[in-house]
């Protein structure tokens, strides 16, 4: 990154703002791949945390913790700066999971599900797929309508409807 920006400068020195601009557009590039790889990150743990709670039917408060920190930061990461435009839109949600982070988030899941009782093949078969992607759904579309303050107790409201969420909630 270092010698793009000395090439902006001498780009914009020497006037040769098509290079310039270029080379801003490249940065922009770099900077979408960056925030969606990040993105990513958050929904491969979101889903193996979704994918754990599917199988044990429990939800652990460190679960809970991380199924809403993912939302949280998704919520923070996905608007774009001029806090109007997404980089991920709400209808485009379930294609990102089904064909990029689904079936890492299986096998990341296979070595903690049951202490790894399960390879990813054999968790990946007992899984009901479609339960998963609609419950991540739901979850990631409160990232359009709520506040970040409002998101945590919509999100505990939420968690409670998970298997083993009314535990959960209602620990003493």
């Amino acid at each position: 990154m270092t010698q793009e920006l000395i090439d902006l400068k001498k780009s914009i020195l020497e006037g040769r703002y098509t290079d310039a601009l270029a080379i801003v557009d490249e940065f922009e590039g770099m900077s979408k791949q960056a925030i969606m790889r990040n993105i990513r990150v958050y929904l491969r743990i979101l889903l193996i945390h979704l994918i754990k709670n599917q199988v044990e039917q429990l939800l652990t408060g460190s679960w809970a913790s991380s199924i809403r920190n993912s939302i949280r930061e998704i919520k923070s990461l996905n608007i774009k700066d001029n806090k109007k435009s997404y980089y991920i839109n709400l209808c485009e949600w379930e294609n990102l999971i089904e064909e990029d982070v689904i079936e890492d988030a299986i096998a990341d899941a296979s070595d903690e599900v049951m202490n790894g009782k399960f390879t990813r093949s054999q968790l990946s078969a007992m899984l009901d797929k479609s339960q998963i992607l609609s419950t991540a759904t739901s979850l990631l579309a409160l990232t359009y309508t709520y506040s970040p303050k409002e998101l945590s107790a919509i999100m505990d409201d939420r968690l409670s409807q998970l298997a083993g969420g009314e535990d959960w909630i209602n620990r003493g």
